[in-house]
């Protein structure tokens, strides 16, 4: 299924990005989307060594960051080694902190890994939940953890929850607008489940001067559900100049 979602989808034109933004709900659902993502990756699948995966816990409540204290990360397709390096080196930010509770249950990153395996083959890997973090706290661990081209950051989000059809695609159009203008007072809350990670990513992208692009905006209604209750979905692109 996500060998399909990624040879279905077409690499955007231009360099490959140095950040995405891409969801995490059932394959069915943001599968489509999510590889519209991914393949914009695929241009640098020799030069990636690194990716800095961030997104939301949905079951434990946390202040700041927290990492993973384990060695891999294991998928269906075998294991993702942690950079335990870079993990140390965020675990030195006062924001971050060791938080395996808050991993064990979720979610939001683990969904990630099939699609990067595919997309990447070998790369390690920097976990990052993000609970209630400020733009700033959450931007100064990019920062630190920004590297070169071996290095890209990716933030998992969903977008609006559980509208009807058309107002979703209103909500989540005004989103994307924000997260393409870089402005962060238009990520809120209820327009996308990651938006402490979004809102970082966006601080760090508008100090370096990163474009950020829509590649795909669609939701449940357009891949695998009913239309009176959507969550939508969106794939960002951040690209330096």
């Amino acid at each position: 299924m996500v060998h399909d979602f990624l040879k279905s989808a077409r690499a955007p034109d231009g360099p490959p990005p140095k950040a995405i933004i891409a969801p995490h709900a059932g394959y069915i659902y943001s599968g489509p989307i999510a590889g519209t993502a991914y393949a914009a990756l695929r241009g640098d699948r020799e030069i990636i060594r690194r990716i800095v995966l961030l997104g939301p816990t949905h079951h434990v409540a946390l202040r700041g960051l927290v990492t993973s204290s384990a060695d891999a990360f294991a998928t269906p397709l075998g294991e993702v080694p942690l950079d335990r390096e870079t993990v140390r080196q965020a675990e030195s930010l006062p924001q971050v902190a060791p938080g395996d509770d808050a991993h064990a249950p979720e979610h939001s990153l683990e969904v990630q890994l099939p699609f990067l395996q595919l997309t990447l083959g070998d790369f390690a890997l920097v976990p990052l939940l993000v609970g209630d973090a400020t733009p700033e706290e959450v931007a100064r661990v990019l920062a630190a953890l920004w590297g070169g081209p071996e290095t890209r950051i990716i933030v998992s989000s969903d977008l609006s929850h559980y509208h009807g059809y058309h107002a979703a695609m209103g909500l989540d159009a005004a989103t994307a607008r924000a997260i393409g203008s870089l402005r962060l007072d238009g990520v809120e809350d209820d327009g996308a489940c990651g938006c402490r990670p979004i809102r970082g990513l966006l601080h760090q992208a508008g100090r370096l001067g990163l474009k950020a692009k829509t590649l795909d905006l669609r939701n449940s209604g357009d891949t695998a559900g009913p239309r009176d209750q959507v969550v939508g979905y969106g794939a960002f692109a951040f690209t330096e100049a």
